[in-house]
């Protein structure tokens, strides 16, 4: 197997609670590689265009106001199938089905307040670490 980058972001509601060096360090643990990291407060107008996909989804106004509220931190990541792993360790979307000792599990308080967020395939990885990195911050 070969190594794999994927984008992942410790959401704001973990951040205001002060556990993105816990994640962090859970995800070193967990073999990742973090070729670029930041930590950033979204505008509107970075949140609507990062969730746009969802735009006509009912719950889009509120994910975007969640979004927005606090920080968040942006990460590079890289692994084999680094994809499926950050997804594995990040745990069920529903924290109350999440498996012990995941993101979710650990730090989640909610379905939609919960903690991280993953790409699901290549191309949104790249399309995810394009929107927040440019190719001179990946190292």
């Amino acid at each position: 197997m070969s190594l794999e980058r994927t984008y992942a972001m410790i959401k704001p509601d973990a951040v205001a609670a002060g556990n993105s060096g816990k994640i962090i360090d859970l995800i070193e643990k967990n073999g990742f590689r973090i070729v670029a990291m930041k930590k950033l407060h979204m505008t509107q107008q970075q949140g609507e265009s990062f969730y746009g996909v969802h735009k006509e989804r009912p719950f889009f106004k509120g994910l975007v106001t969640f979004m927005t509220e606090a920080p968040i931190v942006a990460l590079v990541m890289e692994r084999e199938d680094a994809i499926a792993k950050w997804r594995e360790l990040m745990g069920a979307t529903n924290p109350a089905n999440a498996a012990e000792g995941t993101v979710r599990k650990l730090y989640a308080t909610s379905i939609e307040r919960n903690a991280a967020h993953g790409s699901d395939a290549p191309e949104t990885a790249a399309d995810e670490t394009r929107f927040f990195f440019s190719a001179s911050e990946l190292l």
